[in-house]
């Protein structure tokens, strides 16, 4: 394509085209800058400098000057609820929400805001009201996640499987808690005064139902529940054999979950006149699954069926290769309290060992050890939780005792 000279007529237009725009621009933000007040540069400065506190404070000023700043207000109230001041935090959204201009998007933005705040402050009742008007807005999938948490702390296990089913109408992704909460349903069934058994079972179908749905693993401490609580009913039904069956389950599918069941086994076998199938059941469940807390079952149970010196002949052998300083002192504790219940000295299988002493010399260093530990916040507890009672997330226990993890 031959190049005409005359397009060079159009060069110079451009140059003076783009410095007019560029002089345009500059002088809308000249003057945009020089509308804004002298509170908010400072409450810029303020937190460069990392003073948070006078920072807000030259922005509420801002907000004062000028009521329609509203990305302002939404950063004070996010401001205000990061710092703990709930109160504030809830009187910007709520000036914002009387504004009867307010564009419907940030209405609803302001309205998920004030949700956020009440839930904070937990005032539930408030937040959960909120939330709700939310369902059918662009807020909707965080409202229900909200909602699901709200209702978990209420222990409102029928609204939060409804919020669950709303949840995945609009996302496909699994929710594994909702086994918990059906198992929840069904304690409280059993819970009641008679036990509502009919409820209970129909409830662990569903709960059964749920995680086939969502892939739960047939190991996971989700199916453990199921089948404890199934062992429960069969075992206040009368029926040991099905009882028994649901327990060894958890062992064959679950090994480390044995500690939880370790206690109502051996109480099966006895019921069943075949005490001693059931500790060699569970001795050989310790050779490939070694855990405190079948180790305590276990030695007890040795002590109890064939002597102090088959007991302590086992306790050397586990301490031998898995070493627990926990492990000594429940053992210890076995042998006290044994001692203590038939008033009887104490038979030490150590020559002129004084176990009272060496117990508690050890106690004082393992009952920092002898915890389950949340593997999300870190809390720790005695027993054994399903959900955790300092961050409320669900199976963030492992099975073990902390010395055991370490």
């Amino acid at each position: 394509m031959d190049f005409e000279s005359w397009w060079l007529i159009f060069v110079p237009l451009l140059f003076a085209l783009g410095w007019m725009a560029a002089r345009f621009d500059i002088r809308q933000i000249l003057s945009e800058t020089r509308n804004l007040p002298d509170s908010y540069f400072r409450g810029l400065n303020f937190l460069l400098n990392e003073e948070p506190d006078r920072a807000i404070d030259a922005f509420v000023e801002v907000a004062k000057l000028d009521s329609e700043t509203t990305e302002l207000h939404f950063a004070l109230g996010s401001l205000f609820r990061r710092r703990g001041e709930m109160e504030r935090a809830i009187r910007v959204h709520q000036s914002l929400l009387s504004r009867a201009d307010l564009p419907v998007s940030q209405r609803e933005h302001a309205q998920h805001e004030l949700a956020q705040d009440y839930l904070k402050a937990g005032m539930l009742d408030r937040a959960e009201e909120a939330f709700t008007v939310l369902k059918d807005t662009s807020f909707a999938l965080a409202s229900l996640r909200a909602l699901i948490r709200i209702y978990e702390s209420e222990h409102d296990w029928a609204r939060a499987i409804q919020a669950v089913e709303s949840l995945r109408k609009l996302v496909d992704e699994p929710v594994p808690q909702l086994v918990h909460y059906y198992c929840e349903q069904a304690q409280v069934a059993l819970a009641a005064k008679p036990p509502l058994v009919a409820q209970a079972q129909e409830a662990l179908k569903q709960a059964e139902r749920a995680a086939k749905v969502s892939g739960t693993e047939s190991g996971s401490a989700a199916r453990v529940r199921v089948a404890l609580i199934h062992a429960s009913i069969a075992g206040s039904a009368q029926q040991p054999l099905l009882q028994r069956q649901y327990l060894q389950s958890v062992l064959d599918q679950s090994p480390e979950f044995a500690g939880l069941v370790a206690e109502q086994l051996l109480q099966n076998f006895s019921q069943t006149q075949e005490a001693a199938a059931g500790l060699a059941l569970l001795l050989s469940h310790h050779e490939k699954h070694p855990s405190l807390d079948l180790f305590n079952v276990v030695f007890r149970a040795l002590r109890a069926q064939q002597g102090v010196t088959v007991a302590w002949a086992f306790a050397r052998q586990a301490l031998q290769t898995h070493p627990s300083l926990l492990g000594l002192d429940r053992l210890l504790e076995a042998e006290l309290a044994h001692a203590a219940a038939n008033e009887t000295q104490l038979e030490s299988p150590i020559p002129g060992a004084d176990l009272a002493l060496l117990r508690r010399l050890i106690n004082q260093h393992s009952q920092r050890l002898d915890r389950y530990i949340c593997r999300s916040c870190g809390f720790q507890a005695r027993r054994y939780y399903w959900q955790c009672p300092g961050c409320n997330a669900w199976e963030t226990y492992k099975p073990r005792r902390m010395e055991e993890l370490q």
